[in-house]
């Protein structure tokens, strides 16, 4: 029954994360693609930066945005701010239910660090709160006053805190906390700092003052951030699905390609909407692309991985000692009372046809057995990769 629960609990978390996630990345992609689309007209009122004619729904909508504020405050004005909040308050359930709940199996690998479960957890919640602290402190230091300076310290810090990850973490966890941090950062800023921002420009309207011009210049700064991480973030937290890429021993140097790609390819849709055309954005998606396929081939190279010969016996023995005990129609492993996902490997047949599963999660990646809990050696991976790469013979 606990199992039960756990798969209902997850699937309705995950569920609710992936709804309020559409619903800010949607909303802060029009913001900023309409942001970038504002075209000034002299004959606009004073203090109006620009507007956007848009069509939508067989209806025309014409939008004007304010260089500060308007003179008079609004009798009803939207907040867009709950996508965000509630994209972080369930991704952190998420963390929870997954990580946390499962904590033996997902977030802790023996082989990586032997440290009690409840350690495991205090490092992962105390990690996303420290981060935060620190990316707002750099985000008021000087290099504020350099954006795109600030902007490359920034990336070499994600890449540098997934790699500190990898030292205590799965790699599978490492991947995911990496893009929580991220995650947290831009709910961070949407809560701590754009929010609160617009409500102190709010009440200076209402109070009949000239509302400071630096106030939006910060949640800007914020917003930019929050626009350029969104892709490689989604990409890390669907990466649970895929160790071909969280499951390399550079995993960080994968983090790397990730942020890179992710952010080029905003830049291409930044530049788009401004109207760009030409070499001007003619550069960024081919480099995404020799990006990717550099990604790519690092996933493919492990010189770390042992060679070994063909040796069916001693392969479905470690198929046998190291795999069966979960997958298969009666699992002896005490935690499962049918096979995860339904794969099962108590036949040839069965491990022919998950055989590409198995050298991704067994032999190119540590990930199964999940945490490494049954001690698989990388001798016996070798063994499984040859055996499954020859087609499972029999002998």
């Amino acid at each position: 029954m606990e199992a039960l629960f756990h798969d209902w609990i997850s699937f309705l978390v995950r569920a609710a994360h992936i709804v309020a996630a559409i619903g800010w990345i949607g909303s802060s992609f029009y913001f900023m693609a309409l942001d970038y689309s504002l075209r000034h007209d002299p004959e606009l009122p004073k203090g109006v930066k620009g507007e956007s004619w848009s069509v939508h729904g067989g209806g025309f909508y014409q939008i004007r945005k304010y260089s500060v504020a308007p003179e008079k405050m609004p009798a009803i004005l939207h907040w867009y701010k709950w996508e965000a909040y509630s994209t972080w308050l369930t991704g952190f359930v998420m963390l929870a239910v997954t990580y946390w709940w499962g904590a033996e199996g997902l977030l802790i690998d023996r082989s990586v660090a032997d440290i009690p479960v409840a350690l495991a957890v205090l490092i992962s919640a105390g990690s996303l709160f420290v981060g935060w602290v620190l990316y707002d402190r750099l985000c008021k230091s000087p290099l504020k006053a350099n954006p795109p300076l600030l902007f490359a310290v920034l990336y070499v810090a994600i890449v540098f805190i997934c790699w500190l990850y990898g030292q205590v973490f799965s790699a599978r966890a490492a991947w995911l906390h990496t893009g929580a941090l991220i995650a947290t950062m831009m709910s961070g800023n949407v809560f701590m700092v754009i929010i609160p921002n617009q409500k102190k420009v709010v009440e200076v309207l209402k109070a009949g003052g000239e509302p400071d011009p630096a106030y939006g210049e910060i949640a800007k700064l914020r917003s930019t951030h929050n626009n350029y991480l969104t892709l490689p973030v989604v990409a890390m937290m669907i990466s649970n699905h895929y160790p071909v890429a969280f499951g390399h021993p550079l995993n960080w140097v994968m983090v790397a390609f990730v942020l890179a790609i992710g952010g080029i390819v905003r830049h291409f849709f930044n530049n788009h909407d401004m109207g760009r055309h030409g070499w001007a954005i003619r550069w960024q998606l081919p480099l995404a692309s020799f990006l990717l396929i550099g990604m790519m081939w690092l996933s493919s190279w492990r010189p770390d991985q042992l060679q070994a010969d063909l040796e069916p016996q001693r392969a479905m023995a470690v198929v046998a000692s190291h795999c069966s005990t979960c997958h298969a129609a009666r699992p002896t492993h005490e935690g499962f009372d049918e096979a995860p996902g339904g794969v099962m490997f108590d036949d040839l047949d069965q491990i022919r046809a998950h055989a590409p599963k198995m050298l991704a999660q067994a032999v190119m990646s540590n990930i199964m057995p999940l945490g490494n809990e049954t001690g698989m050696t990388p001798e016996e991976r070798a063994v499984l990769g040859a055996w499954l790469r020859a087609g499972a013979p029999a002998e």
